[in-house]
C-alpha cells in the first residue's frame, strides 16, 4: 500500500515538474519578446526622429522598391499562416503535417531573406551605406537586426525539422516547444509589419 502511494507521489511530482518545465518556455519566450519589442521599438524610433530631424539627408523614395518590399511582406505573412498550421498539426499529432508546414515556412523565410540581401546590395550600389549618413545608418542597423532574428529562426526550425525524423519526438513536450517558436516567429513578423509600414510605406506619403 505504501509502495503504491509512493509511487503514485512520485508520478504527480514527476508531471508536476515536467509541467513546471513546459510553463518556464512559454514565461522565457514571453520575457525575451517583451525585451526584444523594447529594443526594436527603440531602433524604429530612432530612426523615424532621424528622419524627421534630417529629411534632406537622404531621399528614400527614389530607392525604395515599394513592390519587392510589398512581395517580401506577403511572403512572411505567408509563412506566419503556416507556422500557425504547423503549430495546430503538432497538437493533434499529425507530423507529417508538421514537416510539410514547416518546410514551407523556411521556404518562404528563405526568400524573405534573399530579396533583403538583393535589396541590400542594391542599396550599396546607390551609395547608401552605414557610413554614407543617420539615415543609412539606422535602416540598416534596423532591417539587419531583424534580418538576423529571421534568420535565426530559420535555423531554429531547421533543427525541429530534422529531430522530428529522430523518433525522439514526445508529443506534448515537443508540442510546446513547437507553440513557442511559433510565438517567435509571429513575433518577428509583427515586427517586420511594423517597419515595412513605419520605413517603407510611410516615405510615400506627401505629408510625413
Amino acid at each position: 500500500m505504501s509502495t503504491a502511494i509512493a509511487q503514485h507521489e512520485d508520478g504527480q511530482h514527476e508531471d508536476g515538474h515536467a509541467g513546471l518545465t513546459i510553463e518556464n518556455k512559454k514565461l522565457f519566450m514571453w520575457v525575451f519578446l517583451g525585451s526584444d519589442c523594447m529594443f526594436f521599438g527603440t531602433l524604429i524610433s530612432t530612426h523615424l526622429i532621424y528622419r524627421k530631424l534630417y529629411p534632406e539627408s537622404f531621399e528614400p523614395t527614389a530607392l525604395f522598391d515599394l513592390e519587392l518590399t510589398s512581395f517580401s511582406t506577403f511572403i512572411l505573412l505567408m509563412s506566419s499562416f503556416l507556422m500557425a498550421l504547423a503549430v495546430s498539426a503538432m497538437h493533434k499529432g499529425q507530423l507529417k503535417s508538421f514537416r510539410r508546414n514547416v518546410l514551407g515556412v523556411i521556404f518562404f523565410g528563405l526568400i524573405f531573406l534573399s530579396c533583403q540581401v538583393y535589396e541590400f546590395a542594391h542599396f550599396v550600389h546607390e551609395g547608401l551605406t552605414l557610413k554614407t549618413n543617420t539615415f543609412g545608418s539606422t535602416f540598416y542597423l534596423m532591417t539587419g537586426t531583424h534580418g538576423v532574428h529571421v534568420a535565426i529562426g530559420i535555423f531554429w526550425l531547421i533543427c525541429m525539422y530534422f529531430y522530428s525524423h529522430t523518433g525522439k519526438m514526445d508529443a506534448h513536450e515537443s508540442a510546446v516547444d513547437v507553440e513557442v517558436a511559433g510565438l517567435y516567429w509571429h513575433f518577428v513578423d509583427i515586427v517586420w509589419i511594423v517597419i515595412f509600414t513605419a520605413v517603407y510605406l510611410v516615405e510615400f506619403i506627401p505629408s510625413f
